[in-house]
């Protein structure tokens, strides 16, 4: 097995459990609220998106056609998915958001904890991909 070869169903376990887990805090947040309402995977794609991340952090991400490395997004992401979440009020699942991308990190790093050091790695090696 190589260094980043994954179980043969990692990519649908990744997937189906970040779909469950992004949703969980929300839905114990806002179990006694009958008019909320949310539907959709972006909890999961997140989950996804930053898996990939912690692969390739200088990685170039396009956001509204602006290059983006994608450490540099990914914690602009986060910073924003925190605020929005306290702000309320955008009919948006940023909780899902938020806890869909720290389950993606913390699945890889529990399924290959050389994730870790592959990370430190690309990081201390700056490279932009365009």
């Amino acid at each position: 097995m190589h260094d980043l070869d994954l179980p043969r169903y990692s990519f649908l376990i990744l997937y189906v459990g970040a779909l469950i887990v992004s949703v969980l805090p929300s839905y114990f947040k806002h179990r006694n609220d009958y008019n909320y309402r949310s539907l959709g995977a972006s909890g999961a794609v997140c989950a996804v998106l930053f898996a990939f991340i912690l692969l390739k952090p200088w990685v170039t991400i396009y956001v509204l056609f602006i290059p983006v490395p994608a450490i540099v997004y990914a914690l602009l992401f986060l910073g924003y998915s925190i605020y929005a979440s306290k702000r309320g009020g955008s009919f948006i699942n940023h909780d899902a958001h938020f806890w869909g991308a720290l389950f993606g990190i913390a699945f890889t790093i529990i399924l290959r904890p050389q994730t870790i050091n592959i990370f430190l790695n690309e990081l201390s090696h700056p490279h932009f991909y365009f």
